[in-house]
């Protein structure tokens, strides 16, 4: 399925997919947070990489939106000058599934914008895009990254053992988190404000 959804405004941000243009703010992001990052996310084994990898990353990411393969999805300050972190709504779960998955930049932690994000995209996922099921999975480890599935009213379904890998390819268990559409009424996040945009700009929400 086609994602309805190119962009999405909050109060501090907007939650965009990524351009080619973004290589530049993506390589400061990350390489500034990449301490922080390497113990959570294992694709952070492969940087730094050089700004020319950022803009073919980024090509591939706006490619795969276009054609409904997977949602990457950049956080910016409102001005779209910093990048605060990335996020998305992937589709590895199948369909009318998504899985949530989030990063923040080490100068924008403990100030709700992972929370904040993730509100967004449920609210966009049941609302816009008609999803059946979300799930968020996390490294037991992380207590940052569980604090937003419990806050937000994920229910906890159980734990993977030794199920994917980590930056220095040890195995290491996952947490499942998981929101269905009927789970989502009641929950207040349907009272979160915001306004989505669609590929031409036209407000669908």
């Amino acid at each position: 399925m086609l994602a309805r959804t190119y962009k999405i405004e909050t109060d501090r941000l907007i939650i965009r997919c990524f351009e080619p243009r973004d290589a530049r703010l993506v390589k400061i992001s990350i390489d500034e947070s990449l301490k922080h990052l390497i113990p959570w996310m294992a694709w952070a084994k492969n940087e730094p990489e050089s700004i020319e990898q950022k803009i073919e990353r980024l090509r591939k990411y706006r490619g795969q939106f276009d054609l409904g393969q997977d949602y990457n999805f950049g956080i910016f300050s409102k001005d779209e000058k910093h990048l605060v972190g990335a996020t998305g709504l992937h589709t590895r779960l199948g369909e009318n599934a998504r899985e949530i998955g989030y990063w923040i930049n080490v100068n924008y932690l403990r100030q709700g914008y992972a929370t904040e994000a993730v509100q967004a995209l449920i609210k966009v996922g049941f609302e816009v895009e008609l999803l059946d099921r979300i799930e968020i999975r996390c490294d037991p480890k992380n207590i940052p990254s569980q604090s937003i599935p419990k806050k937000l009213g994920f229910l906890h379904e159980g734990t993977l053992k030794n199920r994917t890998p980590d930056t220095i390819c040890a195995l290491r268990d996952v947490i499942i988190w998981s929101m269905t559409k009927e789970d989502y009424v009641g929950k207040g996040i349907a009272d979160f404000k915001l306004k989505a945009y669609n590929i031409i700009n036209d407000q669908i929400i």
